[in-house]
């Protein structure tokens, strides 16, 4: 789940990619394999020069999505353009997108620049190009001290780097990553998350980023798409993903949330022990409302929500903790603080209304 820390790396997430032209455009893409429907009536556009993370779980259809952009999968209907050309109506080697696996698939008996000139000299590019542009490539990702070397002699996230070399030495429009960094360890990872964002932004191409790790999402991305079951659940950036969760699935996705079911009547919002006033219209009402939203003690704060409550557990996540509270009336919520900010078995609570983010139930799908 999402730390406090990476919570204020992510809500400096750019908005910028909405001012960009558009650079690949999804249209109604549906896949199935047989009648197992993988990805329903996808439509998505992606910015010049921006970072997009289709983020999902597993069997969420992210991968499929991104090998239907890549050419390695055919949509069932739908349309992929890159500008005014057809995207979908050619073969992979004709399209400006190139991809980087989970596995690097470096080949073992060739050297780090060999490597990376491998699909310019199958594309038989003159010798000099060649040695220009790899050199190039190399420099880019800091690699060019290890360009004689073989995959073998360099390390998990260098042999990564060498991969995105050899993705970017032909000079895509698109690169397509896909959980490039699930194979390193952690902190190997978190280190090339932040290395991987500022070589985006050197080469100035679009990234589209593939991966199951919410963390890895907020820290990373301009904008998310999140898949749910083949469906686009929302799609907007770090900040608003996190803050203005369209869903109850989003909500609970995406960090820690607490998930208040009440009813609106008459200006009037009740959930369990709690109430305030809304201008909701009446009817049943379903509000997201962040841990760290949450307060000890009573302030003299007008409007405030407040209860009481007896602490049920408590988790250590080094400066801060999740704290789970109980209330009289039964009404569980679970509260962001500093380490060590609950003393007492028994504590008042507080927020603000505004902070009680109203979402859609998620329907299930199958």
């Amino acid at each position: 789940m999402i730390s406090s820390t990476t919570s204020d790396v992510m809500l400096a997430g750019s908005a910028q990619s909405t001012a960009k032209p558009t650079l690949l455009t999804i249209r109604n893409v549906a896949k199935s394999f047989g009648r197992n429907v993988v990805l329903r009536d996808i439509s998505l556009e992606i910015a010049e020069g921006e970072f997009l993370t289709i983020l999902g779980e597993s069997g969420s259809g992210k991968t499929t999505l991104l090998r239907i952009i890549a050419g390695f999968e055919n949509a069932t209907s739908g349309e992929l353009w890159m500008g005014t050309e057809r995207l979908d109506e050619k073969p992979p080697y004709r399209r400006r997108v190139n991809t980087v696996f989970q596995h690097y698939a470096l080949f073992p008996h060739l050297t780090v620049e060999q490597n990376v000139g491998y699909g310019l000299r199958v594309a038989k590019r003159p010798d000099g190009e060649i040695t220009q542009r790899v050199a190039d490539a190399l420099a880019k990702v800091k690699m060019t001290e290890h360009a004689k070397k073989k995959p073998s002699k360099i390390s998990g996230g260098q042999q990564q780097r060498v991969a995105l070399a050899r993705a970017l030495v032909n000079r895509p429009r698109l690169l397509l990553l896909d959980e490039p960094l699930s194979a390193l360890d952690a902190n190997l990872r978190r280190q090339m998350q932040v290395e991987l964002k500022s070589l985006q932004r050197e080469v100035g191409i679009a990234f589209v980023f593939v991966t199951h790790d919410q963390e890895e999402a907020m820290v990373m991305s301009d904008r998310i798409a999140l898949l749910r079951s083949g469906e686009l659940e929302q799609v907007a950036t770090p900040r608003e993903i996190y803050r203005r969760p369209a869903t109850a699935y989003v909500a609970q996705f995406i960090g820690h949330t607490n998930l208040l079911r009440g009813e609106a009547r008459g200006g009037v919002v009740h959930c369990g022990p709690l109430s305030w006033a809304s201008t909701l219209p009446d009817g049943p009402a379903l509000f997201s409302l962040r841990p760290e939203q949450i307060r000890f003690g009573s302030s003299s704060s007008p409007g405030a929500v407040r209860t009481r409550g007896r602490v049920l557990h408590q988790a250590f996540h080094g400066a801060t903790e999740l704290i789970r509270v109980v209330s009289a009336d039964g009404l569980v919520l679970t509260v962001r603080t500093a380490s060590g900010g609950a003393s007492q078995n028994e504590v008042e609570l507080e927020f603000f209304p505004a902070d009680a983010v109203v979402v859609r139930e998620s329907s299930e799908r199958i």
